[in-house]
């Protein structure tokens, strides 16, 4: 088949945001119905989970000219085969060459109501690995904030738009240890950062990085800068004040003379 990607849509045929948000609500609540768990994740995610900010957003010019490019979504493996037919069924086609690189993983489907649509399969294996076992269940259309926050945090090459929704997510969220309209700062022990020192590395330096760039971004006030830099804060010291593995301890000796990522192919 003839993939067609997102940059490949001229503005004049690309589907409005609320286009994406609609799809992405209507996959998943005709989802649930089949007794099938979708769940939203990414940048899509953190905006649908924080619209009392959205003027934070576009002032951030976040957003950009084509707003969003797909629709990520997770799911658990077990249902595998029935979400691949279920999203076939809503008109979306797959390419024979993706299936057979990342079937296992993940599902890349093109060319139904959005321009590409992806579903994540119990983790997201990336430069650092977010597990999603018994944690779907526990919010809706999302994920949890805290795997939201962690799927940005694991990129060691974050670039500009994952920080401006990083901004944006812990504004309008505050740090504690439940998962109801907080982010969890027992993600970090579910993904094992206190047994892995490159997580642990990756992670500290974005969230500082988070941190420099609200405290530079003009669109900020004051009182945003202050907010986000105590939770920043927040989220730190409890990484830090975690005791850490000796597994940990010895690979922290070694520091960055080696690879402390997985390497990611852009398909």
């Amino acid at each position: 088949m003839t993939v067609r990607l997102p940059a490949d849509i001229p503005m004049e045929e690309y589907p409005k945001p609320e286009v994406f948000i609609g799809e992405a609500m209507d996959l998943v609540n005709e989802a649930t119905k089949k007794g099938l768990l979708l769940r939203v994740m990414g940048g899509m995610a953190i905006y649908m989970h924080s619209k009392e900010y959205e003027d934070l957003w576009r002032r951030l010019a976040r957003l950009g000219t084509k707003v969003f490019t797909d629709i990520d979504f997770v799911a658990y493996g077990k249902q595998r085969n029935q979400l691949y037919e279920f999203v076939q069924a809503r008109g979306y086609k797959t390419d024979p060459r993706f299936l057979y690189q990342f079937g296992k993983t993940r599902h890349i489907f093109f060319g139904g109501k959005v321009p590409m649509v992806e579903i994540f399969y119990d983790q997201l294996e990336m430069n650092h690995t977010v597990p999603y076992a018994g944690r779907l269940e526990l919010d809706t259309p999302t994920t949890p904030l805290g795997e939201l926050m962690c799927q940005k945090l694991q990129v060691v090459k974050i670039n500009e738009k994952d920080i401006k929704d990083l901004i944006v997510l812990i504004r309008a969220h505050d740090v504690g240890t439940t998962d109801r309209e907080t982010i969890n700062l027992k993600v970090f022990d579910s993904v094992d950062m206190f047994n892995n020192w490159g997580w642990y590395y990756t992670a500290t330096m974005n969230l500082n990085k988070v941190k420099k760039f609200a405290y530079e971004y003009p669109q900020l006030s004051d009182e945003d800068r202050t907010i986000v830099g105590q939770r920043v804060d927040k989220l730190l010291a409890y990484i830090e004040q975690q005791p850490k593995s000796f597994k940990w301890k010895m690979r922290a000796k070694m520091g960055t003379k080696t690879m402390w990522y997985n390497p990611v192919e852009d398909w």
